[in-house]
């Protein structure tokens, strides 16, 4: 570390440089931790923003799978192969939600491990030598383009959670059109069969009548004889 100069180091030529060395050592110093405050507060409000697309985008989904899961209801006996693929679909979804949740994790942990490193590198700096400057200076870009940086990040998994769940959204309410039109189409093809059936019967009861009617006649007839 560089000491304080007196007042008549000041005065001398090496005494000036070394006071600027050291008002220019604490400007950085102070920058740097301002920096550190900024990348702070940066990662918390991109976790922040995350956390909140991902409860809304929850809520819906919950939604949509309780509809799916009421109509799924009304065709369980009549379409069990079609549900089988439905539920496929959905698992295959959740498998790939849970391996972009993993992968997150692991990119944030990588995150908080260069986090760590750059501190280290920024101790080392302090308690180095006379490229102390040249070093803190280094430190300083480093940070800022790594802030500059976690600001793109945090903007683009916002948009990749929110566009993720619009896909599963989307996929959720099809899957659910075409289990409602599944049903509508059962109901008619049950509604035509009960009408053909009703049409038999009154044939079938018209032709009994008519044997019936047709066995009385003749029996009348050798009552009569």
């Amino acid at each position: 570390m560089v000491e304080n100069t007196t007042e008549t180091d000041k005065e001398s030529p090496l005494g000036g440089e070394l006071h600027a060395l050291e008002m220019e050592m604490r400007h950085l110093k102070e920058t740097i931790g301002a920096q550190r405050d900024e990348l702070e507060n940066m990662s918390f409000e991109r976790e922040e923003a995350v956390q909140k697309a991902l409860a809304i985008s929850a809520d819906e989904i919950k939604q949509l799978r309780d509809t799916a899961g009421a109509l799924r209801d009304g065709l369980e006996g009549l379409r069990f192969e079609k549900d089988q693929a439905v539920q496929t679909a959905v698992q295959r979804s959740a498998d790939e939600i849970k391996q972009l949740k993993e992968t997150s994790q692991a990119l944030r942990d990588s995150l908080d491990d260069l986090r760590f490193e750059k501190d280290e590198a920024v101790q080392a700096a302090i308690a180095g030598s006379h490229d102390e400057i040249v070093q803190l200076k280094s430190t300083v870009s480093a940070l800022r383009d790594e802030l500059e940086d976690l600001r793109f990040e945090k903007e683009k998994s916002v948009q990749k959670v929110i566009a993720d769940s619009a896909d599963e959204i989307k996929q959720l309410k099809s899957t659910s059109g075409a289990l409602r039109e599944q049903l509508e189409g059962i109901k008619f093809e049950y509604e035509d069969k009960l009408q053909e059936q009703e049409r038999s019967a009154r044939d079938e009861i018209a032709q009994l009548r008519d044997i019936i009617a047709a066995l009385r006649d003749e029996l009348e007839g050798k009552n009569g004889d």
